[in-house]
């Protein structure tokens, strides 16, 4: 007679942990060669359009700047990484409330380049910094934060759902009156995406998103700079000595680069012919420097991100750091899709950068936290909580 054995709670509990911090290292590993991925890319590219800047320069200064924000990124990551996840809770509304005062302050003391104020300058320094990098991961922790407790229901309840909500409400105004309507959009559909994995019901996010419309509808008929842009966007060949001359010089370095591109340093859509390439349009130098496989390396990273840090959330020991990891990652991926679709004419132009690759300090550092925040949120798992209790 043979004896049935059966496994003991305790045990599967184990197993489980197991399992789970198996699965979440596994992401973490993935997310660190995704990072480690698009940041080289990162650094080449940003030689290879900044060089020509400074040609009577070794390293031209535009790329020391961006190895320097890089070297200063990761390094925060690195600390934010072993922060307990827990400690963001409380300083959640402090820093939001200190982003919110800077990007404040842009509309009173900003620098105003290319006919845009947002920026501040560092008195004796002479450095600039965006407030609205900060503001974003910020309204994203202190949403988390407060949508982090469901009181016992599976539904986020519409109060809530409505005070979070109203969170991206004095970022948004103070970013359109930059005029800034590309961050205000991007902010206000990370918001609405951290809200649906919180628990809202979609039927919620019909009515703000009706007024949204209508609102970004009115903006771009009575700010003739956003219609210009709609324009340049619905017919860009018409008007390319105009509106469209961006679109149409981005359309020209992916022809240019087919299959494999012209070889990396060897593109020509950097000089002067498409403004600013270094920063909004560095995919197009990608295209045309190392063609469509190029691209599908670059687009590829991004999408290892997104599925890596996917798979953080979804294992993560409570519902806060479900909503960090998943607000984090939307945050490092989404702009990614919407600069790809940018440059490659499927949206209008919108200033937004490409994470790890355009140059730009504040908005590379904010990465490296939003990393740092997606990794922390992975060191504990689901089922790691109970086991800690158990050893006490």
């Amino acid at each position: 007679m043979t004896k049935k054995t059966t496994k003991s709670p305790r045990h599967s509990t184990r197993k489980g942990s197991a399992q789970g911090q198996g699965l979440v290292q596994g992401a973490d590993t993935r997310v660190l060669v995704s990072i480690l991925l698009l940041a080289s890319m990162g650094m080449v590219m940003s030689y290879s359009t900044t060089a020509t800047l400074a040609l009577d320069q070794t390293l031209p200064p535009l790329f020391l700047r961006h190895v320097s924000a890089l070297a200063v990124g990761l390094t925060m990551a690195a600390v934010i990484m072993w922060t307990p996840i827990d400690k963001w809770r409380r300083l959640a509304l402090p820093l939001w409330l200190l982003s919110l005062g800077l990007l404040l302050a842009v509309e009173f003391f900003g620098v105003k380049v290319n006919g845009a104020q947002r920026w501040l300058e560092v008195p004796g320094l002479g450095f600039r910094f965006q407030p609205v990098e900060m503001c974003k991961l910020t309204t994203l922790l202190l949403v988390a934060t407060l949508v982090a407790r469901r009181d016992g229901r599976d539904e986020l309840s519409g109060t809530r759902t409505l005070i979070a909500a109203s969170l991206a409400l004095p970022p948004m105004a103070l970013l359109l009156l930059q005029p800034d309507l590309g961050n205000a959009v991007l902010l206000a559909g990370l918001v609405g995406l951290l809200l649906i994995v919180a628990g809202t019901r979609l039927s919620r996010l019909i009515a703000p998103g009706l007024v949204g419309i209508a609102g970004i509808a009115a903006y771009v008929s009575y700010n003739p700079y956003a219609l210009r842009r709609i324009t340049g966007f619905m017919n860009p060949w018409a008007t390319s000595q105009g509106e469209g001359y961006q679109l149409t010089q981005s359309f020209v370095a992916f022809g240019r680069g087919g299959l494999f591109g012209v070889g990396l340093g060897n593109g020509q859509q950097k000089l002067a012919y498409l403004p600013e390439a270094h920063t909004d349009f560095i995919l197009s130098l990608v295209a045309e420097e190392l063609g469509l496989v190029g691209v599908l390396v670059v687009l590829g990273g991004f999408v290892c991100l997104l599925v890596a840090g996917s798979r953080i959330a979804a294992h993560a020991r409570d519902r806060f750091a479900l909503l960090v990891a998943f607000g984090m990652t939307s945050l490092l991926t989404l702009p990614a899709i919407i600069n790809a679709a940018v440059v490659m004419g499927m949206l209008p132009t919108k200033g937004l950068t490409l994470p790890f690759l355009s140059y730009g300090r504040t908005s590379l550092v904010m990465c490296c936290v939003a990393l740092g925040l997606l990794l922390s949120a992975a060191r504990e798992p689901a089922g790691s909580r109970s086991k800690a209790r158990r050893k006490r």
